[in-house]
C-alpha cells in the first residue's frame, strides 16, 4: 500500500533512530518468554496518545493519562499477561511503582513514564518480577528491539504484529515504525488493545495528537472482532525528533499523515486477520447512506451478528442473516433501494432477493480467505467501513480456556 512520498515495509519493525526498546522473560504470567518490554524516548521527544473508553479503565489508563497531563514522556513501560484492571486503589499504587521502578533505575522522575497492561483483568499486578527484570531492561535498550517488543506484548494473538514505513521530506527520509497487538476483545472505542508507533521526525506534540486522532478514525477505530472494548486500549504516538526533519509544508504534513495512516490500517487489519479462532478476513462497507453514523450503525450491526459470523466461518451464503442485520440497524430505509453484495456478486436488489442471483455464486465468494459485504443503501453519499472476522469454534475454545 505504497503512495506518493512513502513506502510501506509489511511485517518490518525498522529501528527508528533514537528509540531504543528493550524486552525481558519477567514471568508475570507466562514462562520462559518475553512479557515486558521497555520503550526509551530522548529528551526533546513529542508523545500523543489515545486511551480506551471503557467506564472500568485499568490502572495503569489512569496513570499513563495523569503522567502525560504533567510531564513528557521518556519511558514506556509495557507488560503482558496481567491487565491490572478491576484492580481498585492496589492497582494503582502497583502501577505507580512499576514507574517508580523505571524511574530509579533510568534516572528520571517517575512521572516521566508511561505504564501499560494487557491480560487478564482482575488480578492484582504482581511488583516483584518487575524489580528483577528491570536492570536487564534498563542496560538492553536498543534501536534494533522492535520485533522482540512485538513478540513482548502478545497474549493470545498468534503472531506478532508489525509494520514500518519510509517517507520523503524536505532534506532527507524519515522512518515510521509500529507494533500492535491484538487478537480477542476488540471492539476498540479509541484504537486498539495496545498499538505503539514512532517516527524520527520533528512534530509539535498538539500536532502529533491531531495526526494520531486521524489516523485510529478509519483503522484502529473500525475494527470489530467480537465486539467487546478492552479495560486498557492504548495507542501511542511517538515522534523522536532525531532526525531534525519536519514537514516543509502542507503537503509534506499530508504526505507524512497518510503515511501514518498506513501504518496504522495494516496493523488494524492484522489484528483483526488475527482474531482469536478467525478463518475469514471481511470487509462490511456501507456506502450511499444519509450519514455517516448511518453507515457504521449499519456496518457494526452486520460485524457483530452472531449470526452472520458464524455464517461467514461456515462458508454459508445465508444472506437472510445479513438482511435482517441492516433492518435492524436503527436507520430509516426505503426498502426497495437497498441493494446487498458479496464482492462482486449482488445478492438483494428491489427489496429481496436479487433476480440473477444464484446460491454458487455466494458460495464462491464465501470461500475465500477475504471479501467484502458491500451494502448500498440508497439514501445519500455518506459510506463506511468496519474490518470484522467470523467466528469460529476455536474462539469459544480459546476464551473458555483463557484463564487455565
Amino acid at each position: 500500500m505504497d503512495g506518493p512520498g512513502f513506502r510501506l515495509y509489511p511485517d518490518q519493525a525498522r529501528p527508528v533512530p533514537g528509540v531504543r526498546l528493550a524486552s525481558a522473560a519477567a514471568g508475570i504470567r507466562y514462562r520462559e518468554r518475553d512479557d515486558l518490554c521497555l520503550i526509551a524516548l530522548p529528551e526533546g521527544a513529542t508523545t500523543a496518545a489515545v486511551f480506551t473508553r471503557n467506564q472500568f479503565c485499568a490502572a495503569p489508563v489512569v496513570v499513563a493519562r495523569e503522567h502525560l497531563a504533567h510531564d513528557p514522556a521518556r519511558y514506556l513501560l509495557i507488560n503482558s499477561g496481567n491487565a491490572n484492571a478491576g484492580t481498585g486503589d492496589e492497582g494503582l499504587r502497583a502501577a505507580r511503582e512499576t514507574c517508580r521502578a523505571v524511574g530509579a533505575m533510568a534516572g528520571c522522575p517517575m512521572s516521566q513514564v508511561l505504564p501499560f497492561s494487557t491480560g487478564v483483568i482482575g488480578e492484582d499486578l504482581p511488583l516483584l518480577p518487575f524489580q528483577r527484570a528491570m536492570p536487564d531492561l534498563v542496560h538492553g535498550l536498543e534501536e534494533d528491539g522492535w520485533a522482540r517488543a512485538a513478540r513482548a506484548i502478545m497474549t493470545t494473538d498468534t503472531r506478532p504484529k508489525q509494520c514500518s514505513c519510509t517517507v520523503a521530506l524536505s532534506g532527507g527520509e524519515v522512518t515510521l515504525t509500529g507494533i500492535a497487538k491484538g487478537s480477542g476483545m476488540i471492539r476498540p472505542d479509541m484504537a486498539t488493545m495496545l498499538a505503539y508507533v514512532a517516527t524520527d521526525a520533528r512534530i509539535p506534540r498538539d500536532a502529533l495528537q491531531a495526526m494520531l486522532e486521524r489516523a485510529v478514525a478509519p483503522s484502529f477505530n473500525s475494527i470489530t472482532v467480537d465486539g467487546d472494548t478492552s479495560t486498557n486500549d492504548a495507542c501511542v504516538l511517538m515522534a523522536s525528533g532525531v532526525s531534525g526533519l519536519a514537514p516543509a509544508d502542507a503537503e509534506e504534513q499530508a504526505r507524512l499523515q497518510a503515511a501514518l495512516d498506513a501504518v496504522c490500517l495494516y496493523l488494524a487489519r492484522e489484528i483483526v486477520r488475527d482474531g482469536e479462532g478467525a478463518t475469514k478476513l471481511v470487509e462490511v462497507r456501507v456506502e450511499g447512506a444519509a450519514t455517516r453514523e448511518d453507515a457504521r450503525a449499519v456496518a457494526y450491526t452486520i460485524a457483530h451478528s452472531p449470526l452472520v459470523k458464524t455464517a461467514l466461518y461456515a462458508g454459508d451464503p445465508n444472506w437472510g442473516r445479513i438482511l435482517a442485520a441492516v433492518g435492524r440497524a436503527g436507520v430509516g430505509l426505503t426498502l426497495e433501494a437497498v441493494r446487498i453484495f458479496l464482492d462482486e456478486v449482488c445478492i438483494v436488489s428491489g427489496g429481496g432477493r436479487d433476480p440473477a442471483y444464484r446460491e454458487t455464486d455466494g458460495q464462491r465468494v464465501m470461500e475465500r480467505d477475504a471479501y467484502t459485504i458491500r451494502v448500498d443503501l440508497g439514501q445519500g453519499r455518506a459510506a463506511a467501513s468496519v474490518l470484522t472476522c467470523d467466528l469460529s469454534y476455536d474462539y469459544v475454545r480459546i476464551n473458555a480456556e483463557y484463564r487455565s
